[in-house]
């Protein structure tokens, strides 16, 4: 962190990782202005609103702004978090990913629009209670990169929710946090004795509140019915609402007996969700998968590709991994292909990927479906069983709508197949 006092503007959440870096900064004799973000209201979900889900978190953060004089501000960005993160969220959920709301409120709100928000007021850093490190060229070096770097605390360290920003974006940030253990910060927020020392972290989708997931997907996408197939054998479990409810990996809420089930993949085309008892085979993983909308946070690609690490999902975990990039078909945007020198369970597609060279995080991409757009070769043949078998063991018929290969002779008009699933006796 510089040595000279600075104007900073600290983003300020209520919480106590934010309040914390207040407190370090303020300690440290820089001019400190708080900023309570006020981000997305559902106000179609009155029912869940018996209490204003944001009036703790604002009340939390004036009472630690009163405790040493700090100024605080509240900024109202609804509209840029409904264009900017909401309506990608629902539209990547309507087309089967599985999108990362983090990611997009830390590179569009948080230092996008915030940031542009307060470009005037000739702030030297923005400062928020993340637990990553930024290391920024001395003044006389100022031609040089800031770097994003690991937290010391490795199970807290959100380098992955930061991993899209840009250049422009890393150089305006600081991070008291990156160099605290999360059990120091609790014991620091209770020496300061602050209004929030006992509360607990945040979980969850930070703007659906108290509203469910489920609620908030059918309220903005809607249902409609598909089937569940076992992906060995294509036999026919049951019905689901949409495949859109669904993300690979997920146990809870299948509602099927003879469990556990997993989903292991979704055809979207088909409104079909392919379930397993066998998450862990060998059948189920993958280690090669396609990364696009990639961003560097150097502004270009790392010069060695050779012996990097990467992040598939927000945690401790690293893989070692190598990766080349692919120039788009007609002009569109690049793409890495990346390996993995082991088997992932459960990549998501929208999901980010992360890529490291030692404790640097140098970018991050969207991962994209697998590597063949057709999912793994066991849902596809349990598909084509599910269009030859004429059966049923839930003592209804159920019609499926699945699309076959089509050879050049055939009509368009038989692009669809209609199946008709009846009952069979046990």
């Amino acid at each position: 962190m510089p040595h000279r006092h600075l104007k900073v503007a600290v983003l300020l959440s209520g919480g106590v990782d934010s309040s914390v870096a207040l407190r370090l900064l303020h300690a440290a004799g820089h001019s400190c202005t708080a900023f309570y973000l006020k981000i997305w209201f559902q106000e179609d979900f009155e029912n869940y609103w018996t209490e204003c889900p944001w009036e703790d978190d604002l009340q939390y953060a004036r009472a630690v702004c009163d405790q040493v004089d700090v100024p605080l501000e509240v900024v109202h960005l609804t509209d840029e978090y409904w264009n900017n993160v909401v309506s990608y969220i629902i539209e990547e959920y309507r087309c089967g990913r599985t999108p990362n709301p983090d990611v997009l409120c830390n590179t569009r709100i948080k230092f996008g629009a915030f940031m542009d928000a307060i470009n005037s007021m000739d702030y030297d850093y923005i400062a928020s209670g993340h637990y990553a490190n930024v290391v920024h060229p001395s003044a006389d070096q100022i031609d040089k990169r800031s770097i994003l770097k690991l937290s010391k605390d490795m199970l807290k360290d959100q380098t992955y929710f930061l991993s899209h920003l840009s250049q422009a974006q890393l150089k305006r940030l600081i991070f008291p946090l990156g160099c605290l253990p999360k059990d120091e910060v609790r014991q620091l927020a209770a020496k300061c004795d602050l209004p929030n020392k006992d509360r607990k972290d945040s979980q969850g989708i930070c703007f659906l509140g108290k509203i469910r997931f489920s609620d908030f997907v059918a309220r903005h996408i809607g249902e409609m019915e598909g089937i569940i197939l076992e992906a060995e054998t294509g036999d026919f479990l049951g019905k689901h609402r949409g495949f859109w409810f669904y993300t690979i990996g997920q146990r809870q809420g299948l509602r099927l007996p003879g469990g556990p089930w997993y989903v292991v993949e979704k055809d979207v085309k088909n409104n079909v969700v392919f379930v397993s008892r066998n998450y862990f085979s060998i059948d189920k993983r993958r280690r090669l998968f396609r990364v696009g909308s990639l961003k560097w946070l150097s502004g270009s690609p790392p010069k060695h590709i050779e012996q990097l690490q990467c992040k598939v999902r927000h945690g401790p975990g690293f893989y070692d991994c190598s990766f080349e990039i692919v120039s788009g078909k007609d002009g569109s945007e690049d793409v890495a292909v990346v390996h993995l020198p082991e088997d992932d369970q459960g990549l998501a597609a929208g999901q980010f990927a992360a890529f490291y060279e030692g404790e640097t995080c140098i970018g991050s991409g969207v991962i994209l479906e697998s590597w063949d757009d057709q999912g793994f070769p066991v849902c596809a043949k349990a598909l084509e069983i599910a269009r030859m078998e004429d059966k049923s063991k839930l003592g209804k018929p159920v019609k499926i709508m699945a699309k076959p290969e089509i050879s050049p002779e055939q009509s368009v008009h038989d692009e669809n197949i209609e199946l008709n699933r009846s009952l069979i006796s046990s």
